[in-house]
């Protein structure tokens, strides 16, 4: 199999654990389980396969640096798991557009004089099959731009945040008429709030259990979370992780999930408290009461990692359009809620029937000599 030529729209704390990941994981052997890795191999793909190529962001501090440097570069804060070499991919300036909100413009210097770049062209020259977009939650305009800009430079794309394109009928359509694939939206974490939400609703309502009212409570200090105290930039947020919830049950439940408040020194550690109220057998009253904590940016990389070579090994076989297995299992915001259960069952028929074509060369047929 070829490389996967990866480019990275926004250079914060999930870039750095990716980034991080690929290195860490560069010798894994695919015969093996690995502790946290979903795949090693994914349809022929080896994560080390995974080539980064180029990197946008709009902070000064990292424009300029090699992408091994600017992983490390505050605001990120992640845990640092891998030791990054010289990549020879420098990171280049982005647009701004809405990318900054009100309370991250302090810890995100911008040079306003410096003109961002034509990042379709960037990619072009770059060779990039794939951009993941990893901007901060919030950016319409944004995230639009880079979604366009990987159609125009033929990227399959992939949509990390809770932005709206391969979920929207428009956006998805756009994709498929280039002859290229989109997945997304909103990725989900590896084991998070969100999954493990969902798991126990899916859990009561299999029981027999029903729900009465539901809330989740997720409290950080990243970027992201200072990014969130600002509610106007978390509409498509909430719809998205209330919907990943509230999907599994077909009746309504008071539910209120989201971002609540940012805890500078939590750094990227994630609080979630979940809490279920429901009723069981003989309608006795039932409640849940639970704690999450995790380091969040290496959360969504374990699942970054095989969202990108699903969507490289789709452009492989010539699937364009929403990847709608990939995009239920790997994201909150899918076109198609289904189970997860359901979902990772056809992610691995993907992955087998994809890989299967792809041994499968050609046949030429000969004409025959009169």
């Amino acid at each position: 199999m070829s490389r996967i030529n990866v480019a990275i729209a926004g250079v914060g704390n999930c870039a750095s654990s990716l980034v991080q990941g690929v290195e860490y994981y560069r010798d894994a052997k695919s015969e093996e389980t690995i502790p946290g890795l979903m795949h090693v191999d994914f349809g022929g793909y080896h994560i080390s396969d995974i080539n980064f190529v180029a990197a946008f962001d709009v902070n000064k501090n990292k424009v300029g640096k090699d992408l091994g440097e600017a992983i490390y570069t505050e605001p990120n804060c992640t845990a640092r798991f891998a030791e990054v070499p010289y990549l020879d991919v420098e990171v280049q300036k982005g647009p701004v557009m809405d990318g900054i909100g009100r309370y991250i413009r302090g810890a995100v210097p911008v040079d306003r004089r410096q003109k961002p770049v034509d990042v379709a062209s960037a990619l072009e020259e770059a060779g990039a099959d794939v951009l993941i977009n990893f901007l901060p939650v919030g950016s319409k305009r944004a995230t639009r731009y880079y979604a366009e800009a990987a159609i125009k430079a033929g990227c399959g794309f992939v949509n990390c945040i809770p932005e709206f394109i391969a979920s929207d009928p428009l956006w998805e359509g756009r994709f498929r008429e280039a002859g290229l694939p989109v997945a997304g939206d909103d990725i989900k974490s590896q084991v998070g709030a969100t999954i493990l939400h969902r798991t126990l609703v899916q859990l009561l309502k299999d029981r027999g259990v029903k729900l009465e009212r539901t809330y989740q409570l997720n409290i950080g200090g990243n970027t992201d979370f200072q990014n969130m105290l600002q509610e106007s930039r978390l509409k498509s947020k909430r719809i998205s992780k209330t919907e990943a919830v509230t999907s599994v049950v077909d009746y309504e439940v008071p539910t209120r999930i989201g971002p609540s408040d940012y805890v500078p020194f939590l750094k990227d550690n994630k609080q979630a408290f979940i809490h279920i109220e429901g009723r069981k057998f003989g309608d006795i009253p039932l409640t849940i009461d639970l704690r999450l904590s995790v380091e969040d940016s290496p959360n969504s990389a374990g699942v970054a990692v095989d969202a990108i070579r699903a969507t490289k090994l789709a452009m492989d076989r010539g699937i364009s359009g929403v990847l709608k297995e990939v995009s239920a299992y790997f994201f909150k915001h899918p076109p198609e809620q289904m189970p997860d259960t359901v979902a990772k069952e056809l992610v691995e028929e993907f992955i087998r029937r994809t890989s299967a074509k792809a041994r499968i060369a050609p046949v030429l047929e000969v004409p025959e000599l009169e």
